[in-house]
């Protein structure tokens, strides 16, 4: 890495097309050489359909040689349809990236994702008008409610949610302030502090936490342990995307708004939660009961919906925000020279109206799985609470069921990342931007890099550091007030579940600005890598001599 503070920030003048040597398989003979010459300055492509060529004639050409290579993961237009004739004229990202005959894509994702809204918003209003007219208590201590959850589970829900958006807000800042420590912080304090949290649970007696925080750590010991000769290079990636967020675009500001709204959200999914509990528990003592409708299976069924509807909502928030700043980089990355005007505006603008339902679309395949693999953790909690030969088998199958989800959820986030980069940019929709990007990704071996940056585990460790932080608190809380309602504590695996669920999506929805940099400048390099050679070599030759291989890794072949 280059010692020069913020060298990316200082745009180059565009060299001269000069003759370059690459090697790449051609028609499926490996190891061939062949002379390919280097694109003009704005590049184009072949996608083996159509030559994409700027208003003005200039620079989309392509020899021979790269013609006869048959692509077809969908090239996108040219970045900017109308570049500015001079530094002092202004445009903005529409017209950077524009968008021929732009239409609304995956309307029925997106009206559906709506529904879904005022559905949880339905069931809040009845839950909480319930919850008004009902003996709930006002404080920690003095609760006449002994059934179920009270305000005593409201102040700890409260509790929770200011500990999760602090500890994020300062995740952020340390990233950006120590961008190169960053990663052996994350890593060293996350062993800690689940390793620390399991001895204190099997000190308690609480087995079944005790148990899957230790193997928490020892999996995040090894995995770190692994992750060491890669961490330059994602060192590197993290400083460049921190030093163009300082400069380009609002990043910071899109990421305090995310994480305000992230946390609005958590508190009130926190006493809708309550609310429902209240409303529906059936027991003598609950006034709502007197003319019946409660049971247990209104309350499994109404929590069933909020928490499907709370996971959609908050990945929806988290992949807007992510659409967002993909826009911010991608605008960097193709028009440094003369940056796009109000582009954060303009990506957002995109976001919310054109590309709404694609958004909706892939945030509501990775809900849904994040949807089970929470029904598989409170299972194998009660199973584990349960004891016994039963206990133990029920606890073996849910842990490798979750296992199996885990790996699919990390499956449908990686094609996400980078297909949300292609909408933001190109603005189509969903099914279409994550196979031509998978293509892309494929043919161009962006994996390779992809691979070898820990950026995207590194925040994953990082949230799920402030979500261990806020089950734990959690868990002191309940053994501290001891509610009359938790007495047996049966109600343990469940809230501390949910405190779990509350921090790990709050510092998700912060931390996404971090690693959106780094998928943007990932996917458009695939699309056009000679911009980076041309436009950033100070970046470019920091990547080559940290980690060679991306000589190879971006060649076209």
């Amino acid at each position: 890495m280059g010692e020069a503070e913020g060298y990316l920030l200082q745009p180059q003048q565009p060299q001269q097309p000069q003759q370059q040597q690459r090697t790449g398989p051609s028609n499926g003979q490996q190891g061939q050489q062949q002379q390919w010459q280097q694109w003009q300055q704005p590049q184009g492509y072949n996608d083996g359909n159509q030559n994409w060529n700027n208003q003005q004639g200039q620079g989309y050409e392509q020899t021979g040689a790269y013609q006869q290579q048959q692509y077809h993961y969908g090239a996108p237009p040219p970045y900017s349809f109308n570049p500015p004739q001079g530094p002092d004229e202004k445009y903005g990202f529409e017209q950077a990236f524009k968008i021929e005959k732009p239409k609304w894509n995956d309307i029925w994702a997106g009206i559906l994702f709506l529904l879904v809204c005022a559905g949880f918003v339905a069931v809040s209003a009845i839950a909480i008008q319930g919850y008004s007219s009902s003996t709930h208590g006002k404080g920690i201590y003095n609760s006449t409610n002994t059934f179920t959850l009270n305000s005593n589970t409201l102040i700890l829900f409260a509790f929770v949610l200011v500990i999760a958006f602090v500890f994020s807000w300062l995740y952020v800042w340390v990233a950006r302030l120590l961008p190169k420590q960053f990663i052996w912080i994350t890593g060293i304090l996350n062993i800690i502090w689940t390793l620390g949290t399991a001895i204190y649970y099997l000190y308690q007696k609480y087995w079944s936490a005790g148990v899957v925080f230790l193997i928490f750590a020892l999996l995040t010991a090894f995995a770190f342990y692994t992750w060491i000769p890669r961490i330059p290079f994602s060192a590197l990636m993290l400083k460049s995307t921190i030093d163009v967020s300082k400069k380009y675009g609002h990043v910071y500001l899109v990421s305090l708004i995310g994480g305000l709204l992230a946390t609005a959200f958590a508190a009130w999914f926190s006493i809708t939660m309550v609310a429902i509990y209240v409303k529906y528990e059936p027991s003598s003592s609950n006034p709502n009961c007197a003319n019946g409708g409660c049971s247990d299976a209104k309350i499994i069924g109404l929590m069933v919906f909020i928490t499907f509807a709370g996971y959609w909502i908050s990945e929806w928030l988290k992949n807007t925000i992510h659409t967002i700043i993909s826009g911010v980089y991608g605008s960097w990355y193709f028009c440094v020279h003369n940056f796009p005007h109000a582009a954060t505006r303009g990506a957002a603008k995109r976001a919310l109206t054109y590309s709404f339902g694609s958004i909706s679309f892939g945030s509501l395949l990775v809900a849904i799985i994040q949807f089970l693999r929470q029904i598989c953790s409170v299972a194998r909690q009660q199973a584990v609470d349960d004891g016994g030969i039963g206990g133990m088998i029920g606890c073996v199958i849910f842990c490798f069921l979750g296992c199996l989800l885990s790996l699919l959820e990390w499956a449908l986030q990686f094609l996400n990342r980078y297909a949300f980069c292609h909408i933001a940019l190109y603005g189509k929709a969903y099914i279409p931007a994550a196979k031509d990007t998978w293509k892309m990704i494929r043919d161009r071996g962006i994996d390779a890099l992809v691979n070898e940056c820990l950026i995207g585990p590194v925040l994953s460790f990082g949230a799920m550091f402030i979500g261990v932080a806020c089950a734990l608190l959690a868990y002191l809380y309940l053994l501290l007030t001891n509610p009359a309602y938790n007495v047996g504590g049966g109600y343990t695996p469940v809230i501390m579940a949910f405190a779990f669920l509350i921090g790990f999506q709050i510092a998700h929805v912060f931390t996404t600005p971090l690693s959106s940099g780094i998928d943007c400048i990932f996917v458009a390099m695939g699309w056009d890598p000679n911009v980076m050679i041309k436009d950033h070599p100070e970046l470019y030759q920091e990547m080559v001599r940290i980690y060679p291989k991306i000589q190879q890794a971006i060649q076209v072949r």
